[in-house]
């Protein structure tokens, strides 16, 4: 092996030749401004469906977007080939700014955020009446997470031919969360399937809620010519199965609407939300937080709240319904 002295020269190094023949590696990253645009509609295994003008197109994430993920409703840049034929593949080499971001977690002491969907506008809650029973703090939750993301909430009642509906919107009331509510004959009428499709129309609403409360049946119902598989409640359990796997978003017909089915959940952890903005979503109790104590949870003995609502300025229910929300990161859905 030869050795330098002291004085060496320039001609004196060795370099090593690229055998392989291509560039060396660098920091710079295409800006591919000859990109199209594309709608995320669904995720699997790695491998995207993207609606690129009217054609759906496959395509894999670029790896210079490195660990930043591509959820259902993404905006993207896209490049490759944009045909959609078969075994074709595109890549997404961007993500555009979402507007919204709806989040949860596996349960509240998981600080690990799963992205459901992002650029929705509303979150409708599916909720059965009955088979099975509707679970209130699953609601509590998801409207706390609506809040926080900063969607509209819509609670949508199912099988109301199997229980009233009046005792479980009574509870709601206070909140003025706008509501449907169809039973398992309405589906089957286009004029029924009309109505819920009037409260989504020009919006991007996502579907939540537990395993055979009837979301993908709405779904289907909503997007007759895109029909996906729907199961049964285990008689046992009480519980549905799942059978939507993967969110998938679907164009309603003759409008700019758009729905995104999401497989069930069994929980609905909110360790990213912060509660200071659950308040936002209560304009008439906000100004009276202004005398609150710095920090203040709002459900504490010298929280200004209590006064701002015995002068008269809100409703008791109101306050009683931010207190119940804020509650629920310390309750489990089942209580």
């Amino acid at each position: 092996m030869r050795r330098y002295g002291k004085h060496t020269d320039e001609d004196d190094v060795r370099v090593r030749p690229n055998r392989k023949g291509n560039r060396p590696r660098t920091n710079i990253r295409p800006k591919h401004e000859d990109a199209t645009e594309g709608f995320v509609l669904t995720v699997d295994r790695g491998r995207l469906t993207v609606l690129v003008e009217d054609r759906t197109v496959t395509a894999m994430k670029a790896r210079e977007l490195g660990r930043k993920g591509v959820v259902v409703g993404d905006r993207v840049a896209i490049v490759g080939d944009l045909s959609g034929e078969k075994d074709t593949l595109a890549r997404v080499v961007r993500v555009e700014e979402r507007s919204s971001v709806l989040r949860r977690t596996a349960d509240d002491d998981d600080p690990y955020e799963r992205v459901v969907v992002a650029n929705a506008d509303q979150l409708a809650i599916v909720t059965a009446l009955a088979d099975p029973e509707p679970r209130p703090r699953l609601i509590d939750r998801c409207l706390v997470a609506a809040f926080d993301a900063g969607l509209e909430p819509l609670l949508v009642l199912t099988k109301s031919d199997l229980a009233p509906a009046g005792e479980l919107l009574k509870t709601y009331e206070p909140l003025g969360v706008p509501y449907v509510v169809t039973s398992r004959d309405d589906l089957a009428d286009d004029d029924a399937a009309d109505q819920v499709r009037e409260r989504l129309t020009d919006r991007i609403t996502v579907f939540v809620g537990h395993s055979g409360v009837g979301k993908t049946t709405l779904v289907n119902a909503l997007v007759p010519d895109r029909q996906r598989a729907t199961g049964q409640v285990n008689a046992v359990t009480g519980r549905g199965r799942h059978t939507t796997t993967s969110a998938l978003a679907l164009p309603l017909p003759d409008t700019k609407g758009w729905v995104i089915d999401t497989p069930g959940v069994r929980s609905f952890g909110l360790h990213h939300v912060d509660p200071a903005r659950v308040i936002d979503a209560f304009p008439d109790l906000e100004p009276g937080t202004e005398g609150c104590p710095r920090a203040c949870s709002h459900d504490e003995p010298d929280c200004a709240l209590d006064q701002w609502v015995a002068d008269g300025h809100a409703e008791p229910a109101r306050l009683y319904s931010l207190r119940r929300l804020l509650a629920t990161r310390e309750r489990r859905e089942g209580d």
